[in-house]
């Protein structure tokens, strides 16, 4: 962190993202982490029992799925196979897989839900993921040059950042990430350890991109071949159906992942960090910066699973190790926290987050 400035206490104005004047950082620290230590202190049997129900209910709503879709050639059954294939996708990436592969349920030691095995349903490979996501963001989360999600390296979301030429094709390209998001998280890893000014050389991306390759090819062949081919015996009609059932399903994850990750970070508000601002900073800074560069939306029981419980992406940057049922048990503490500690807690509803994501878009891409 760069040297804080001396300066009197006042609470007219709010504090300065980087030189948080007269808070006592380290009181702030140590009750976010009591917080903390109680949910790890209670992980238990309802924990587990409600991952695995979660597990189940994602795995049938993708045979059922998966099932109406070998009779698509009838709308109804085509319309009820896409949306219980899409809910089945949304659950594995967002409730499931993303939370799995961030260790929230490492604690149960049950192989089959552990960080460390799990493959998820997306084109990203699951280690290039942890690496760009679980390191690299949510250690430097919204600094620049840091972390790599502020814009997905091909949108202006920093007010900060030089206008280009490029940029007044923004409104497309948002439009293009998300419905390709799987794309984008897939290839994000490849400039992950590359310092500003380096030069990105096919030779120092190959592996990861070999790697992206055969996770693609792998994911193409599942939902483009393989399943429309269990489908010809029922005719060309259907083997079409299910594939483009597969493609639909695919489009509608990537939309509804895309806005429920860009609503957590970037809507007005939320913080961007100048490079160089994190810095020797203490836990009680990173704490800081982890709730200014991040907002919620609100929601009820629905959005929380649909969401993987990321409606609450405040907790989920403060303790991303949590099992994430329960975060919506920890948010009013955390919020009370803040509150106390003169932290701003950004939190709206789900129209206004994006809504406001989508104007910052606009916005930005104009000089």
């Amino acid at each position: 962190m760069t040297a804080l400035i001396d300066r009197p206490l006042t609470h007219d104005a709010p504090l300065d993202p980087i030189d948080p004047a007269g808070m006592d950082l380290d009181a702030f620290a140590a009750e976010l982490d009591a917080i903390r230590d109680e949910i790890l202190a209670s992980r238990g049997q309802a924990d587990a029992d409600y991952i695995r129900r979660v597990i189940r209910l994602q795995r049938r709503l993708e045979i059922g799925g998966r099932a109406a879709l070998m009779a698509g050639v009838l709308p109804p059954a085509w319309l009820a196979g896409v949306a219980m294939l899409s809910l089945s996708k949304i659950l594995e990436n967002m409730e499931i897989g993303h939370n799995v592969m961030h260790g929230q349920w490492d604690w149960m030691r049950d192989p089959d839900i552990h960080s460390t095995t799990w493959e998820w349903d997306n084109v990203c490979p699951s280690p290039q993921w942890k690496h760009s996501h679980n390191y690299m963001h949510h250690q430097w989360t919204n600094v620049v040059g840091m972390d790599n999600d502020i814009g997905y390296g091909i949108l202006r979301i920093d007010p900060n950042k030089p206008w280009e030429r490029w940029n007044l094709a923004q409104p497309l390209i948002f439009v293009t990430l998300a419905t390709l998001f799987e794309y984008g998280v897939g290839f994000h890893d490849l400039e992950a350890d590359v310092s500003d000014g380096e030069k990105v050389t096919f030779e120092r991306i190959k592996p990861k991109l070999f790697e992206i390759g055969r996770k693609v090819r792998r994911q193409v062949a599942k939902d483009y071949v393989a399943f429309p081919a269990l489908a010809l015996p029922l005719g060309v009609p259907s083997a079409v159906s299910v594939a483009t059932g597969n493609l639909a399903a695919n489009v509608v994850r990537n939309l509804w992942s895309f806005a429920v990750i860009f609503c957590g970070h970037f809507p007005d508000g939320v913080e961007i960090f100048p490079r160089g601002s994190a810095e020797n900073e203490t836990r009680g800074h990173w704490y800081r910066r982890q709730v200014l560069g991040s907002a919620n939306f609100e929601g009820g029981p629905l959005m929380h699973l649909m969401t993987g419980n990321l409606d609450h992406q405040i907790e989920h940057h403060l303790f991303p190790d949590l099992p994430s049922n329960r975060y919506v048990e920890v948010a009013p503490k955390v919020r009370e926290v803040c509150e106390r500690h003169g932290v701003a807690y950004n939190t709206g509803s789900f129209a206004r987050q994006f809504g406001s994501v989508v104007r910052k878009v606009l916005r930005l891409s104009l000089p």
